[in-house]
C-alpha cells in the first residue's frame, strides 16, 4: 500500500457514506416489531395484523394514481399569520417549523391525476403537516380543486385524514367549512362525482363539512371518524362508549359511511366506482322548502 493510499484509508476518503439505521417501529394493534423499511414497502401496514398506519400525502398520490400522471396545483399557497395566533410559540414559527420538514407546504396536496381512464382532480390530506389541521390555505385549495373539477368535467377525490380546523386561524378556519360545503354545491349541480375517502383520524370541523358530502364515502380499516374524540363524549355523557365507537366498521353497520375499504385495494375500487358514476348521471335533488 503506498503512502496516499494509507492516507486515504486512515480519513474515509471517497468512502460512501454509512446508509442510515432503519428504526423499528411497534405495531398500536398487536404491539409487532416492523422495520421502517418494510413498513414503507407494505403501504404503511402491519405485515401481521394489516393495521393501517397513517401516511403521508405524496406516498398516498402514488398509491392512488396512475404512475407519472399527477400534477399537483397550488403548491405555491403557504398559510399566513392572519390574526398573529401564539400560544407556547408563534403560529408563524410552527407553520415555518413544518415546512422545513419538507414534503407539503400544508396539510393538503391537490392536483390533476389519473385512475384508469379517468382523470380526476384529487386532494389528499397530510397529517404530518400540523396535524393535517383545516386552515385558510386547505380550504382555498379544495375549492379551487373542484372549481378545477367543474371547468374540465371531472370526478373529485379528497382523502381526509385530519384532526380539524386550526385553531391558529380563528373564525378563518372555521369559514372553510362553508367554503369548501358551497363549492361542493356547484359540483353537485353539474352531476359530477365526489367521493370521499376517510382515513384516520377524520375529526372536527372536517368531519362535520365536506368529508361526509360525499356521493360514495369509503373509509380505511380502523379509522377513526367522528366530531369530537371518544375520550371528551365519554367524559361529557359520563357513560362508556360501546366497544369500536368512531371506528369506520362500526361506522359501517351503523349506515353512517357506504364501504370500508383495504388500501391496497383503493385505487381498483376508486376504478370501478367512477366507471360507473361517470357514465350515469348523478341526479340532483331539489330541497323541498316543507321539509
Amino acid at each position: 500500500m503506498s503512502w496516499l493510499e494509507r492516507i486515504i484509508s486512515k480519513t474515509g476518503i471517497g468512502k460512501k457514506p454509512p446508509k442510515p439505521k432503519e428504526e423499528w417501529i411497534e405495531c398500536k394493534k398487536c404491539k409487532e416489531q416492523i422495520l421502517e423499511g418494510e413498513l414503507a414497502h407494505n403501504a404503511q401496514i402491519c405485515p401481521k395484523c394489516d393495521h393501517h398506519f397513517r401516511m403521508n400525502a405524496v406516498d398516498r398520490i402514488l398509491l392512488l394514481v396512475n404512475p407519472d400522471s399527477f400534477v399537483e396545483c397550488d403548491a405555491n399557497l403557504v398559510s399566513g399569520d392572519p390574526i398573529k395566533f401564539k400560544d407556547k410559540k408563534k403560529y408563524k414559527d410552527r407553520v415555518k417549523a413544518a415546512l422545513k420538514k419538507g414534503g407539503s407546504t400544508d396539510s393538503i396536496v391537490c392536483g390533476t391525476g389519473k385512475i384508469g381512464e379517468h382523470e380526476v382532480e384529487l386532494c389528499v390530506f397530510d397529517f404530518f403537516f400540523l396535524g393535517g389541521s383545516m386552515g385558510s390555505v386547505v380550504g382555498e385549495k379544495i375549492t379551487r380543486g373542484i372549481e378545477r373539477a367543474i371547468e374540465n368535467d371531472r370526478a373529485v377525490i379528497i382523502v381526509s385524514c385530519s384532526g380539524g380546523a386550526r385553531m391558529q386561524e380563528g373564525i378563518l378556519s372555521l369559514m372553510q367549512m362553508a367554503k369548501t360545503s358551497a363549492a361542493l354545491k356547484k359540483l353537485a349541480d353539474r352531476q359530477l362525482p365526489y367521493i370521499s375517502i376517510l382515513t384516520d383520524p377524520t375529526t372536527g370541523g372536517v368531519s362535520a363539512s365536506f368529508a361526509f358530502l360525499g356521493d360514495i364515502i369509503i373509509a380505511e380499516p380502523g379509522a377513526l371518524i367522528g366530531f369530537a374524540g371518544p375520550r371528551v363524549i365519554e367524559q361529557t355523557i359520563r357513560q362508556k362508549l360501546p366497544e369500536g365507537f368512531q371506528r369506520a366498521e362500526f361506522l359501517l353497520e351503523h349506515g353512517l359511511i357506504d364501504q370500508v375499504v383495504h388500501r391496497k385495494e383503493l385505487r381498483e375500487r376508486l376504478e370501478q366506482l367512477l366507471s360507473h358514476m361517470k357514465n350515469t348521471p348523478i341526479p340532483s335533488v331539489p330541497l323541498d322548502p316543507n321539509g
